[in-house]
């Protein structure tokens, strides 16, 4: 299904403006998907009520259960006595041979398809901590104490930062909240030990496992990786088994945390017997505070900030009963074969040597290709019968008959529940929430993500989650969909199938009681500010 195709040139929210020429109408997937759900719901009482019908004749037929147990005796044993003439006769081996082959088969498969099946435990979120807490004016201090950005430099980092829809109560580590900041490898040490080991302890503590019960460790940290590994400290930390298959993935970018699912699940899937997958995504910020005056190289001094996450899964049947989701597809796409695409967020050193990461010009537009490629193999999984017809409909009218017709663009909030999106920044947030036609309410946790904890690399959709978890509440049998955007260029996503309704208050967001509706109201109004300097600027250049 081509998400590409189905955009065209239209851009995000085009459907508001040319409803009158879309093929066919919206309504016409609404009425097919309301059809088919109706005649799946309407199974049961069908088969219920043939069941009555069945029983009310059965009541008229015999007058009691031992009448009709005296009825249906002589049948039985006639078919019982035949059937065991069959099985012990020498000329039905070899039809006999095939039929416990074929039980055998199935019974193999269904171990398989049961394994395979992974859910998730529970997860946990670095909780935000006032002592971390780092307002404008105190970023604007310790940028200004460390004395390695020129004024311009300065001043284009306070006016992104006054812009990004942060709140004054983002985290910074304590290197960079001395004065000057430190950002060296011993407080970048101290950064990864108080995330890690705090999300570590607190998801086996509310799971109730035990470290040495972990069989796989999967941790994923884009640009902080020293030795021994991140996955080795927690390993050491916690006293894991010897025989742990431990994993360390660096360099990935922000969509590392749902490659890391996806590793664990495959992993999980080795293990006969089943096992436990601990999941840890965080990204390390003290060593990575660029402090040069390139501007490509200054943006992310401003939205990125401390988090992490911790995340427990496990394929055992017995754990079935208490997880809390099941995991249904992980749909990862990479774009590195291009050259713009896998240098469009690159880290380097600039012309004084000094070292940053860098988002150029082209980043916007890959991460459009990459987010239509991923969507493309995503909606034959998830999209309800209506749009899929409708797509395919719109597609033959326009590629095959040559009609002149408004492409269709799917809608993916009818596929899913909840969203969890990469807060990346605001114009991320902003711009995928405005092209998958989400509301206020389904925008709210990546919203809310960015504002109280900035861009926290690939745990923001864990961060996401649990926001939806603690203010929104999920309904047993909801969707919900993280979808994250990491170097190389990766866009990769997981959609997650709730096992029971869910309403619990993560720590994470206890701070924000009372003020749940402050991150959406921010950011929206700064987005709108933001098209109205443009559209000035724009008249001034008329």
């Amino acid at each position: 299904m081509g998400v590409k195709d189905a955009a065209g040139d239209q851009g995000p929210g085009a459907r508001t403006g040319h409803a009158a020429k879309e093929f066919p109408p919206l309504w016409f997937s609404d009425v097919t998907d309301y059809l088919t759900n109706t005649l799946r719901k309407g199974v049961a009482p069908a088969l219920g009520l043939a069941a009555g019908f069945a029983a009310n004749k059965a009541r008229k037929t015999w007058d009691s259960p031992r009448s009709a147990w005296l009825a249906l005796r002589a049948p039985l044993q006639q078919h019982t006595m035949r059937l065991w003439q069959m099985i012990c006769d020498p000329d039905n081996l070899g039809a006999l041979a095939l039929l416990a082959a074929a039980l055998i088969v199935l019974f193999l498969l269904r171990r398989w398809w049961l394994k395979d099946r992974v859910y998730l435990l529970d997860f946990e979120c670095f909780q935000n901590k006032e002592d971390k807490w780092v307002s404008y004016k105190r970023f604007e201090d310790g940028s200004r104490d460390k004395g390695c950005f020129t004024d311009d430099g300065l001043d284009f980092q306070l006016r992104m930062l006054k812009k990004s829809g942060l709140s004054q109560e983002t985290m910074f580590p304590s290197g960079l909240h001395l004065d000057p900041p430190q950002p060296t490898m011993a407080w970048a040490r101290e950064e990864a030990e108080l995330v890690l080991f705090d999300v570590v302890e607190k998801v086996l503590r509310k799971t109730g496992i035990k470290p040495r019960d972990i069989d796989i460790l999967v941790v994923n940290c884009s640009l902080f990786n020293p030795t021994p590994s991140l996955s080795a400290m927690i390993i050491n930390k916690f006293k894991m088994r010897r025989d742990i298959e431990s994993y360390n993935l660096g360099g990935m970018g922000c969509s590392a945390g749902i490659i890391s699912i996806g590793l664990a699940k495959r992993l999980l899937g080795s293990l006969n017997r089943g096992g436990y997958a601990l999941v840890v995504s965080t990204e390390n910020i003290t060593q990575n505070w660029y402090q040069g005056n390139e501007r490509s190289m200054l943006i992310p001094n401003t939205i990125f900030r401390m988090g992490g996450a911790g995340i427990l899964l496990t394929n055992k049947k017995t754990e079935a009963r208490r997880a809390v989701y099941e995991l249904e597809h992980v749909v990862r796409v990479h774009l590195g074969a291009q050259d713009d695409a896998y240098r469009c967020v690159y880290q380097m050193e600039d012309q004084d040597d000094k070292i940053g990461v860098e988002l150029n010009k082209d980043l916007v537009k890959v991460a459009a290709r990459a987010m239509e490629a991923n969507l493309t193999r995503m909606g034959p999984l998830v999209l309800p019968l209506g749009e899929k017809l409708a797509f395919a409909i719109n597609w033959i009218a326009r590629k095959i008959l040559g009609f002149k017709l408004q492409a269709y663009i799917p809608r993916f909030n009818k596929a899913f529940d909840h969203f969890c999106l990469h807060a990346g920044g605001r114009a991320v947030v902003t711009g995928l929430s405005k092209q998958l036609q989400l509301s206020r309410e389904q925008m709210a946790p990546s919203a809310n993500s960015l504002h109280w904890y900035g861009n926290t690399s690939s745990s923001t959709v864990w961060y996401s989650f649990a926001f939806i978890e603690s203010l929104q509440g999920v309904k047993q049998g909801q969707r919900v969909w993280q979808i994250g955007f990491g170097s190389g260029f990766k866009c990769n996503s997981a959609v997650w199938r709730s096992l029971r309704s869910t309403k619990r208050c993560h720590k994470a967001w206890e701070h924000i009681k009372g003020r749940e509706d402050q991150a959406v109201d921010t950011i929206l109004q700064i987005e709108a500010d933001s098209i109205r300097e443009r559209q000035e600027k724009q008249k001034q250049k008329q």
